[in-house]
C-alpha cells in the first residue's frame, strides 16, 4: 500500500460530483460509503450521456488500452478512412496533432509498456469492484458472466491473436478459451457465415442496458441519502475554504468538488488555466429489433465493431471517430460496419434514428486522470478513462474516494495524477 498523494488531511464533509455517467456515479457512492453528504449533478439523468451508448462489457481482459496503430498499412487505411473502424473529421485535424502526436508517442515501444503496466493494475479490480457494488443492488436481469467473443475472418489474423492472448494469460492471469471455425459456429449458432476461428475471453461480464446499470447504482445511491439535480453547469469557483457550483437549477456549495465530466471535462479544466493533452473519441451505436441474436457480445476483430445483444436488441457499436465533441453527426461508419456485419448476422429493423452518437474521453498517454487539481485545494479529477470508464467505475470512485477522505489508496495514484503534464 501507498500514502495518499493528496496535501489534504481532514476529509471534507460535503462534496459536489459532477457529472453521473459511470465514473461519476460510483464516485458519488464512493464518498457516501465513507461519510461524506454528497450531490451528484448531471445535465441529464445518470447514464444517459457516454455511459449508455457502450458496447455492455466489463472488461476485465483489457490489461492493454488501445494503442494508436504504428503499422504502415494501417495507418494508410485510417489516413484514407477505407475501413469500419476509424472516421475522422478533417477540419478537425489541426486541434488534435499535439494530442494524437502524444497518443502516436506513447504506443511505441518505449512508452507503452510502462502505460501497460499502470493501465492493468486498475483493470485488475474492475469486476471484483463492481460486485461490491452492486451488493443491495438490483442488477439480476442486467449483468452476466457470459464473457465475450473476439472473431476473425481470416486465419492468419487468427492465429497471431491466439498467439497475443497466451502471452497475455502468461503476464496477467487472462483466461481465454481458443476457438475454431466449428467452435465458434457452435458457441454462436445465429452465425450464418463460417468464421476462421475465435477467442472466448471468458472474465469480462455483459450488460444488457449499460444505461441501465449507471441508474441503479444512481437509485442507490439516492436511497442511502444522496442528491441527485438535474441541471446544467454554468460557473465553478472557490468559495472561501469550499467551492460553488451556479447551474440552471440554483447554487451548489460544498467542501469539495469533482470533475467526472468525462468528454466535456477539457472546458472546465481549460477554464481553470489547465492545459491537458485531451481528445475524444466519438463513437455510434445502432440497435435492431428482429434478426439473429448472439449469446454474448461479439468483437469483428479484423473490422472494429462490436455486435452486443442488448434489451432494445441486437446493438452495433462503432470504433473511433476523430471530431470534436459537439460536432454533427457522422454516422458513415455505421453504414459500413452494418454491411460487414450482415455478413455474419441477421440484423433487420434497425430502431435508432439516427444513429446513437456518444464521445469518449482520451488522453495522450491513455492513462486516466484520477486525483487532485494542481493549483486548486479541493478540487478533484476523474476523467479521461477512454475506452474503459464503463469497465472502471467502480475503481475510479474507490481510489478518488480514498485519496479525498485521506485513506491509504489501494492502488497507487501516482501514474494518474494530473501533475504528469
Amino acid at each position: 500500500m501507498v500514502s495518499p498523494s493528496s496535501t489534504s488531511v481532514v476529509p471534507p464533509s460535503s462534496v459536489i460530483v459532477l457529472g453521473a455517467g459511470m465514473i461519476g456515479t460510483c464516485t458519488a457512492l464512493h464518498l457516501q460509503q465513507r461519510g461524506c453528504q454528497v450531490t451528484l449533478i448531471d445535465r441529464r439523468e445518470p447514464g444517459r450521456e457516454t455511459s449508455y451508448g457502450n458496447a455492455g462489457l466489463i472488461q476485465r481482459e483489457s490489461v492493454e488500452p488501445y494503442p494508436f496503430p504504428r503499422q504502415w498499412r494501417k495507418l494508410w487505411q485510417v489516413l484514407w478512412q477505407s475501413g469500419a473502424d476509424v472516421h475522422y473529421h478533417l477540419k478537425a485535424l489541426p486541434s488534435l496533432i499535439g494530442p494524437l502526436w502524444g497518443y502516436y508517442r506513447h504506443s511505441g515501444p518505449a512508452l507503452y509498456p510502462q502505460v501497460v503496466q499502470a493501465y492493468s493494475r486498475l483493470i485488475a479490480h474492475c469486476v471484483t469492484e463492481h460486485q461490491a457494488l452492486m451488493q443491495g443492488v438490483d442488477t439480476q436481469n442486467l449483468v452476466s458472466p457470459t464473457g465475450y467473443l473476439d472473431g476473425f475472418r481470416t486465419p492468419a489474423a487468427w492465429a497471431a491473436a491466439v498467439k497475443d492472448a497466451q502471452r497475455l494469460t502468461e503476464a496477467f492471469g487472462i483466461r481465454h478459451q481458443v476457438l475454431d471455425s466449428a467452435g465458434m459456429a457452435q458457441a454462436e449458432p445465429a452465425l450464418h457465415a463460417r468464421l476462421a476461428g475465435g477467442l472466448l475471453w471468458q472474465d469480462p461480464w455483459a450488460v444488457s442496458d449499460p444505461g441501465a446499470l449507471v441508474r441503479r447504482y444512481a437509485e442507490a445511491f439516492a436511497q442511502r441519502g444522496g442528491t441527485l439535480a438535474e441541471a446544467d453547469i454554468q460557473q465553478l469557483h472557490a468559495k472561501g475554504a469550499g467551492w460553488q457550483v451556479e447551474t440552471s437549477q440554483g447554487q451548489f456549495e460544498a467542501s469539495a468538488v469533482v470533475l467526472a465530466l468525462g468528454p466535456w471535462a477539457a472546458r472546465w479544466t481549460q477554464t481553470l488555466g489547465y492545459r491537458m493533452p485531451l481528445f475524444v473519441k466519438r463513437g455510434y451505436h445502432q440497435h435492431y429489433a428482429a434478426g439473429g441474436r448472439l449469446n454474448r457480445p461479439l468483437l469483428d476483430a479484423e473490422s472494429g465493431y462490436v455486435l452486443a445483444p442488448m434489451q432494445r436488441g441486437m446493438r452495433l457499436t462503432t470504433g473511433a471517430e476523430f471530431a470534436p465533441v459537439d460536432a454533427a453527426p457522422t454516422p458513415v461508419q455505421v453504414t459500413k460496419a452494418e454491411r460487414l456485419a450482415r455478413q455474419w448476422l441477421d440484423l433487420r429493423d434497425p430502431l435508432d434514428d439516427p444513429p446513437w452518437l456518444g464521445a469518449r474521453p482520451c488522453t495522450a498517454d491513455m492513462l486516466p486522470v484520477m486525483g487532485p487539481a494542481p493549483r486548486h485545494p479541493g478540487l478533484w479529477f476523474n476523467f479521461g478513462h477512454a475506452h474503459q470508464g464503463f469497465t472502471l467505475g467502480p475503481v475510479a470512485g474507490r481510489l478518488l474516494a480514498e485519496l479525498i477522505t485521506g485513506e491509504t489508496p489501494f492502488i497507487d495514484p501516482t501514474p494518474y495524477c494530473a501533475s504528469r503534464f
